[in-house]
């Protein structure tokens, strides 16, 4: 285990939660619907359990936690922004702002988790589960995106 790879491995996984914490953040508010905003609050409650655990594990390495976003995570607000003002909050939208930002997510963790050389046994559990807990939030809106369809 390289722990200069492992810190740089969990910082950014730290980002994309953040991206994804003021992503739902952003669709919440842009949503008209109660059933998208509370589904918006999970992801949001999820994203910030994962940051948690892994802001505890990059300090117990010694590391500095990131505090900041991915470049492709302001782009994607930014982006979320634009088309809700133009759409005025269109339910489809919206979801389609938020696939996009769960496939990003889930990126970021594979790409993670192929890096297992770096990372000790421990922070592979995690990872796996945290994993396992955007996959299911991203088939949750895959699903709703395709009852819209």
């Amino acid at each position: 285990m390289n722990i200069d790879k492992a810190i740089d491995t969990l910082n950014s996984l730290i980002q994309i939660n953040n991206d994804r914490i003021i992503g739902y953040e952003t669709a919440s508010k842009e949503a008209d619907e109660t059933d998208l905003k509370t589904l918006f609050s999970h992801f949001t409650e999820t994203s910030l359990k994962c940051k948690s655990e892994l802001v505890a594990e990059v300090k117990r390495l010694g590391g500095t936690p990131t505090e900041g976003t991915t470049t492709s995570g302001k782009l994607f607000r930014v982006w979320m922004d634009i088309k809700s003002a133009m759409t005025g909050s269109d339910r489809k939208a919206i979801i389609n702002s938020c696939e996009y930002g769960e496939e990003a997510a889930l990126e970021t963790y594979d790409d993670a988790l192929s890096h297992d050389e770096d990372l000790s046994a421990e922070q592979l559990v995690m990872i796996k589960q945290q994993h396992a807990a955007v996959k299911a939030n991203y088939q949750k809106i895959k699903d709703l995106n395709n009852l819209m369809a």
